[in-house]
């Protein structure tokens, strides 16, 4: 599978960069948010070779990838510079209309994405130290063990730092200064005063002071504020001295309203929410893991799964091990891996047996997205089994005390982040994922499942050319390489085309300024003027691809190339963009025929019936 012409025809699909406000991506998701949702193709996504599945919850729309999302987000980004913009009236009229928790859902996933990495790494630091202080290789009093260790701790205790540049890029506003406002709550000179049990006070306003290191909510509800006041600094500051005024505002009314109130605010939801999880695990250990090990998967299709994110980020900063999150993840993957692995066991369909194949390692290692979207959540009763198996694991997790000392996505190749100062944890960890997996495979082979009909394989986007030999004639597919209106060459207001002149063919009016090869083969000619381009295959059919009429005369205007002549290209490959709308103001007819320039040397050149095509479908077929 090529992921980078994954990514792009996501984009295409998505309307384009312009439409993209923001974009993000996780260990198996594209994250997108749009100024306009309704330009979104969502169905015809759904459907690309590639894309697993979509899932539009949380204030996000994600297009679920598997492990090669960055090659597909790289591609994206290549192909369209920087994604910036403005959000539309449009994006905050729907904004209104998503639920709190969604909203809440939203924030916490766009803050934390982007310091997943430090904090997973910092995690297996933790993880690798534990073993290695275990097997006896290393002394947890020297100075080698003190500096690893400060190493990852250090993620950890700037943890505000690397929250703020997640809350400045959801709420849109300054980064460096959001980062500097955090680093006021670090500040040593706090710790100092701290230290020197004195009354704190500024502008004779009290000043609670506490200490902020590995604090969620304070930075973030901070941020949120100061997105506000930097507007504020926007409206009032005069634009001659802005470049310094706006500045000056922002951190004169920002750093002591942290300090002064949203702070202690903040500290005081942190020990609730901290003291509420306490609560509930004196009293029920087994609940949480219980909820968690059995309600991940649903947790993850609604977008709801970084819901639990701060309070075990909290427990982790503040005590070293956490039971909201990793226990019960590790119950949840290993039965989505168990479940899917009895697939691909049990099936008869070999496409599907490779997908289960993969996805039930992969599940195994941590990453579940393939497995869930993939297999379980389309054949339904494994599902319904890695939820039971996962639960039940769930409940030993939770009553054996099970705790995560490192953050990192929980399965196997993760478990050395469950060794830590007990050493059963471990061992409660290997119970915790043998149960998981005995129950969930039983499970699924007992109740078994609806097995999928094995089918030809389907003509797609990635197929070179649908060449079949029939009683000894070669039929040729040409795919399309525009998205719009099919028609035949005989409707081009230009005899030269609608006569046959250049040879037969059909034609496209385009809804989306996007050229795309039809073929394989080498580029033949790329005209200066980019209004038009001839493919060449390796059999020797030859394709011109005319974007618009008389459109010579722009001179290129409008028309941006992304190959040149000699190049080679697969089926799918952009080829060239246009601005449709621009051309249109001016005048010119953006219908686009495709000719096969060497017709004569075809037995039979037949064109499909005029409908709305998409890339990649086909729209001629040749009689060799």
């Amino acid at each position: 599978m090529d992921y980078k012409k994954v990514g792009i025809q996501v984009l295409e699909l998505v309307g384009g960069a312009k439409n993209i406000s923001k974009l993000t991506h996780c260990a198996t998701r594209l994250r997108f948010e749009f100024n306009d949702m309704e330009r979104v193709e969502v169905e015809k996504i759904k459907k690309l070779p590639g894309v697993i599945s979509v899932v539009n919850k949380g204030g996000q729309f994600q297009v679920v990838i598997g492990n090669d999302v960055q090659t597909a987000y790289r591609a994206i980004l290549n192909a369209s510079g920087n994604i910036s913009g403005t959000k539309s009236n449009s994006v905050k009229n729907n904004k209104q209309k998503e639920s709190i928790v969604s909203r809440f859902i939203s924030v916490i996933s766009t803050t934390f994405t982007p310091m997943i990495p430090a904090i997973t790494g910092a995690g297996m630091i933790k993880a690798v130290l534990a073993i290695l202080t275990l097997t006896g290789v290393l002394n947890d009093k020297s100075q080698t063990y003190y500096l690893l260790n400060t190493i990852a701790d250090a993620a950890f205790f700037f943890m505000p730092v690397l929250l703020a540049y997640g809350a400045a890029i959801k709420f849109e506003c300054s980064i460096i200064l959001a980062i500097t406002v955090a680093g006021v709550l670090l500040h040593p000179n706090l710790t100092t005063l701290m230290a020197s049990k004195e009354s704190v006070h500024f502008m004779g306003l009290p000043v609670k002071l506490t200490d902020y290191a590995g604090s969620v909510l304070p930075i973030i509800i901070t941020v949120w504020i100061m997105s506000y006041i930097e507007r504020f600094a926007e409206r009032v500051s005069p634009s001659i001295i802005k470049f310094f005024t706006k500045p000056l505002i922002i951190l004169l009314l920002t750093a002591p309203l942290a300090l002064i109130v949203i702070g202690p605010f903040g500290t005081y939801l942190n020990d609730l929410v901290a003291a509420g999880a306490e609560a509930i695990n004196s009293k029920a250990s087994w609940l949480i893991p219980f909820l968690m090990g059995a309600l991940q998967p649903f947790l993850v299709v609604t977008g709801t799964a970084w819901a639990m994110t701060p309070i075990a980020t909290m427990q982790l900063t503040n005590k070293g091990a956490e039971m909201i999150n990793g226990p019960g993840m590790l119950a949840s993957n290993i039965a989505q891996g168990a479940a899917t692995l009895c697939v691909a066991v049990k099936s008869k369909n070999k496409n599907l047996k490779q997908l289960a194949g993969s996805a039930g390692v992969t599940a195994l290692l941590g990453i579940t997205e393939p497995s869930l979207y993939g297999v379980t959540l389309k054949l339904k009763k494994p599902l319904i089994a890695a939820m039971i198996g996962g639960g039940c694991a769930g409940i030993y997790a939770g009553l054996s005390g099970l705790v995560r000392y490192a953050f990192v996505s929980p399965g196997l190749t993760a478990l050395p982040a469950f060794i830590g100062k007990n050493p059963m944890n471990i061992v409660h960890a290997l119970i915790t994922c043998a149960i998981a997996f005995v129950v969930t495979f039983a499970l699924t082979w007992i109740i078994g499942f609806e097995d999928i009909i094995e089918e030809k394989e389907e003509e797609t986007i990635e197929k070179v050319t649908n060449e079949i030999n029939l009683e000894n004639n070669k039929i040729i597919e040409i795919a399309s390489p525009l998205s719009g209106e099919l028609i035949p060459l005989s409707k081009v207001n230009d005899d030269v085309f609608s006569g046959g002149l250049l040879g037969k063919g059909m034609a496209i009016i385009p809804d989306k300024g996007t050229v795309v090869a039809p073929i394989e083969g080498k580029i033949a000619t790329v005209l200066e003027s980019k209004h038009a381009i001839a493919i060449q295959s390796d059999s020797g059919l030859e394709i011109l691809i005319h974007i618009g009429l008389d459109t010579v005369n722009l001179e290129g205007k409008h028309y941006t190339a992304f190959v040149k002549t000699g190049d080679r290209v697969k089926v799918g490959d952009k080829l060239i963009e246009f601005d449709i709308e621009e051309i249109k103001e001016i005048g010119y007819d953006i219908v686009t025929p495709i000719v096969i320039c060497n017709s004569d040397k075809y037995k039979d050149i037949v064109g499909y019936e005029e409908k709305k095509v998409s890339f990649g479908e086909g729209i001629i077929k040749i009689t060799n």
